[in-house]
């Protein structure tokens, strides 16, 4: 054996280290784009080999606990419900975007004043308090288990479509007394990130396979539309996600 002072280090080049690199990153920042912009290289395929399923990071939780993640998931669906048009949010991966929406800047309201005095504001003003987005959804989804329970003894995600709709309209107009929270302020946020979800670009984890814009004919986001721009009539495109453009 060579003794430890014999030993050379190798040198490791810069291309290797990025690539090392990547594949931590690929790890940890799960759905983000350096995640996907850094990836790992696959063993080919072999002839008469069933293709393994493609991972799709963005079906990862960075935030929410399972338990939180069954209430949120319940009530997205009922809020966007799957029918004869298309899928609902839960098809559509919009708690997946909640939940990473609130593991990031938004969670925690980085971009917001949230320093006292709180008084009550107007309407036009948005929200007034000290309470983080995620410290209002952890709050809201324990009382709507809570509540549920009350009235059913058993959790949100575990009643009956007709049950939940009960429990979120008694958020929905206050009729559920909170003290730390507005029922309905807690609602309107949901309602608002589960529509969000739906409809954001699939980079942030909802809107999976972009069906939320196919149902409504949007493109996405295109790179130009010097092909149709002249025409009179509605032109379909099959919709493009950000992440179309990150691999050229």
């Amino acid at each position: 054996m060579l003794e430890q002072h014999d030993r050379k280090e190798q040198p490791v080049s810069r291309r290797s280290f990025l690539k090392n690199s990547g594949l931590v990153l690929g790890g940890l920042v799960v759905g983000g784009v350096a995640g996907s912009l850094l990836g790992k290289q696959q063993a080919p395929q072999q002839p008469g080999e069933t293709p393994a399923p493609t991972a799709d990071f963005n079906q990862a939780l960075m935030y929410f606990s399972p338990e939180q993640f069954k209430v949120v998931d319940a009530a997205c669906e009922r809020i966007y419900p799957e029918d004869e048009l298309g899928p609902g949010a839960k098809a559509l991966g919009a708690a997946y975007f909640i939940d990473h929406q609130l593991a990031g800047e938004w969670g925690f309201n980085a971009r917001d004043y949230m320093q006292g005095p709180f008084y009550p504001g107007e309407v036009t003003q948005g929200y007034q308090g000290r309470l983080k987005r995620r410290e209002i959804f952890d709050i809201g989804i324990q009382e709507m288990n809570n509540y549920s329970n009350s009235l059913h003894n058993a959790r949100f995600y575990e009643l009956t479509p007709e049950q939940q709709d009960t429990v979120l309209k008694a958020f929905e107009t206050d009729e559920v007394k909170l003290t730390t929270i507005s029922a309905s302020a807690f609602f309107a946020m949901l309602r608002a990130t589960t529509l969000e979800g739906v409809y954001a670009d699939p980079l942030y984890g909802g809107n999976k396979n972009m069906d939320g814009w196919r149902m409504k004919k949007f493109p996405g986001n295109q790179m130009a539309y010097t092909q149709i721009i002249e025409q009179d009539e509605f032109a379909k495109m099959e919709p493009l996600s950000l992440r179309d453009h990150q691999h050229g």
